[in-house]
């Protein structure tokens, strides 16, 4: 099956989600969406509480909107340093079950030879370098398709981050660590952005035909959709 490739340039995140839920609900052609980098935003999962996860007082002083996106998952920073790899599939393309954990092992598989490291894998719903988190998932799960999305850390702002709250659930593999002993940022492994982003196209076009799209899929009206502004 093909796969129709959407690659995007600093698009904000609140946008991006709206695309992306329209590539989901109103298409039935299968999807990667690559966007490089977004306006800084605080990103919650669909049943996260702002309360309990962002200092409310310090994203404001940034500036930084709340967004509540459709699908679950953590609570995530995004800025001009994000990285964004989005899947969509209908679910007969893989012989695989569209549950989480089978999609989360799929996608491990997808990015191993990317992440060309002995210290790569997945732990808990994490991408890890070691005990260090580089990208965050979540996922969506209709009846037919399913939606797979990632925001990688090529870089961070430590100020942006500090408006996240410690939350009470966390993966144990983080034992209690503050968010700057637990994530680790992509720019101290690569050379630059665009040589990862080559990477996952070239091993993208090894797996499935590859097509970049035409414009319909840009021009779709996504104005009613659960991804909101808080």
């Amino acid at each position: 099956m093909p796969i129709h490739l959407l690659e995007l340039k600093n698009t904000p995140i609140f946008d991006q989600l709206l695309l992306e839920e329209s590539l989901l609900r109103d298409h039935t052609e299968d999807f990667c969406l690559i966007n490089h980098g977004s306006s800084a935003a605080i990103v919650l999962g669909i049943s996260g509480k702002k309360e309990e996860l962002v200092h409310i007082e310090k994203a404001t002083s940034y500036h930084i909107p709340l967004i509540k996106r459709f699908s679950g998952g953590g609570t995530v920073v995004v800025d001009h340093n994000t990285l964004f790899v989005t899947f969509v599939f209908s679910k007969n393309t893989h012989s695989f079950p569209a549950y989480p954990e089978p999609i989360m092992r799929w996608s491990e598989g997808f990015y191993r030879p990317i992440f060309a490291n002995a210290d790569f894998c997945l732990k808990e719903n994490d991408y890890v370098l070691g005990d260090k988190k580089f990208g965050g998932n979540a996922q969506y799960v209709r009846k037919e398709r399913w939606l797979h999305h990632t925001s990688f850390l090529w870089d961070y702002n430590p100020n942006y981050m500090d408006c996240l709250l410690h939350p009470k659930k966390t993966p144990s593999y983080r034992a209690g660590r503050a968010h700057h002993e637990f994530i680790c940022k992509l720019s101290d492994y690569y050379p630059d952005l665009q040589t990862l982003v080559t990477a996952i196209k070239k091993h993208l076009q090894t797996l499935y035909p590859v097509i970049v799209p035409l414009e319909k899929f840009f021009s779709q009206n996504i104005s009613r959709r659960t991804t909101s502004f808080l």
